[in-house]
C-alpha cells in the first residue's frame, strides 16, 4: 500500500511525534488531525492550517461516537493520541481510560469503517526494564508503569482486532523519541529538554539516580520514517515492529553531550538526586526486524540529534526562568 494520495487521520497529531508525522504527510494527503490539547500545542501544526489538505478537529479519544464520525471516510488511521508516562503515576484511571479504553474505541470506529491500515504506535515501555540486550519484538512484556500498561492493553485490543475482524494492524514500538517540539514542562517533560533547559539557565542538569541507566535515544525525524514505512508494508500487518537508533547510551552521556553542545564542559556536573519510581534500568532495542522487513536504517547519531534540539530550542521565544522555575515546582513523584 502506498500511502500517497490517501485520506489519513491522524490522533494525537498536536503533539510531539504526531505534528511532525502530520508534516510528512500533509503535502500528499489530506489528513485529519485530531487532539483534545490535553498536552497537544495548536503552533505544532498550525503552518499547516489554511492550505486546504489539512483540518483539526478538537476531540476526545475517549468519546467512541464521535471517533465513529471522524474516522468514517478515512483510509488509514495513524493512533498516536496518549497520556504520558508522569501521568500514570499521579492519575493511572485517566491514563487507562485514554491509552486503553481510548485505543479499543479507534478500533472499533476502524473496522466499522474498513479503513485499509490502522497503525498503533505504541511505546518501548511495554517491554519494561530489559531482561535481555538487544531487545526484540519477542522481549517478554512486563512494564513498569501504568503508562507502559496501558499502552501494553492498547496493543492486546489492536492486535484483537487484526485477529477477530481482520482489522489490518501494524504496531510500532518507538524508543525514546526525542527532538523539536518535545515536551519540556510539567508532568509531560523529558529528559533530553529538562536538560537543555537547566543548562541554559546556567544550572546543572539534574540525574536521578547513578546515571546509568540507559536509553535507545532516537530522533523523531528518524522515528517518523519508521513509522511510515511500517504503514506501507504489508509484511508488518498483524506484527509489531520496534523502530529506534539501535544504540543504547546512558543518562550520564546525555548529560555530558548536553554540558559539551551548550559550552559548559568541564565547568557544570550534573546533580545525582534519588532515583524515580518505576524507572527502567535498560532499554536498547534490536532493529534487525525494521532493517529486515523495512530497510530502516537510523540516520540521525545522538550528538547530531541533541544539537539539533538545541538550535531549535534557541530560536524559540521562550521565558527560561519561567520554565525552570515552574519546574522546580512539578516533579516526577506526585
Amino acid at each position: 500500500m502506498k500511502l500517497a494520495g490517501k485520506k489519513i487521520l491522524v490522533t494525537g497529531g498536536a503533539g510531539f511525534i504526531g505534528s511532525h508525522l502530520v508534516d510528512a504527510l500533509a503535502p500528499t494527503n489530506e489528513v485529519t488531525v485530531v487532539d483534545n490539547l490535553s498536552s497537544g500545542i495548536p503552533d505544532n501544526f498550525g503552518h499547516h492550517l489554511g492550505r486546504g489538505t489539512i483540518r483539526f478537529v478538537q476531540a476526545d479519544i475517549r468519546d467512541p461516537k464521535r471517533m465513529g464520525e471522524l474516522v468514517r471516510g478515512n483510509q488509514v488511521i495513524f493512533h498516536l493520541a496518549a497520556q504520558g508516562l508522569r501521568l500514570s503515576l499521579f492519575n493511572p484511571q485517566e491514563v487507562h481510560e485514554v491509552n486503553a479504553t481510548g485505543t479499543l474505541n479507534l478500533c472499533m470506529a476502524a473496522q466499522e469503517a474498513g479503513v485499509e491500515r490502522f497503525v498503533y504506535v505504541s511505546s518501548s515501555e511495554a517491554y519494561g526494564t530489559a531482561k535481555t540486550v538487544p531487545m526484540g519484538e519477542d522481549h517478554p512484556l512486563a512494564p513498569t508503569t501504568p503508562y507502559g500498561a496501558s499502552k501494553l492493553a492498547g496493543e492486546a485490543y489492536a492486535r484483537s482486532y487484526y485477529l477477530a475482524f481482520g482489522l489490518p494492524v501494524v504496531i510500532v514500538r518507538p524508543f525514546n523519541t526525542y527532538g523539536p517540539r518535545e515536551h519540556l514542562e510539567g508532568v509531560y517533560g523529558e529528559v533530553i529538554p529538562r536538560f537543555v533547559l537547566r543548562v541554559m539557565n546556567d544550572l546543572p542538569p539534574i540525574v536521578f539516580g547513578d546515571g546509568q541507566q540507559t536509553r535507545d535515544f532516537t530522533e523523531v525525524r528518524d522515528i517518523v520514517r519508521g513509522i511510515l514505512l511500517s504503514s506501507e508494508c504489508e509484511t508488518l500487518i498483524g506484527e509489531t515492529v520496534n523502530i529506534a537508533a539501535g544504540r543504547e547510551v546512558s543518562i550520564n552521556e546525555v548529560a555530558q553531550i548536553i554540558l559539551t553542545s551548550l559550552g559548559w564542559d568541564g565547568e557544570l556536573v550534573p546533580l545525582h538526586m534519588e532515583p524515580r519510581p518505576g524507572d527502567v534500568r535498560r532499554h536498547y532495542a534490536d532493529i534487525s526486524k525494521a532493517r529486515q522487513v523495512l530497510n530502516f536504517e537510523p540516520e540521525v547519531g545522538i550528538t547530531e540529534g541533541v544539537q539539533h534540539y538545541i538550535d531549535w530550542a534557541k530560536e524559540q521565544n521562550w521565558d527560561l526562568r519561567r520554565l525552570q522555575q515552574q519546574e522546580r515546582i512539578i516533579n516526577w513523584r506526585p
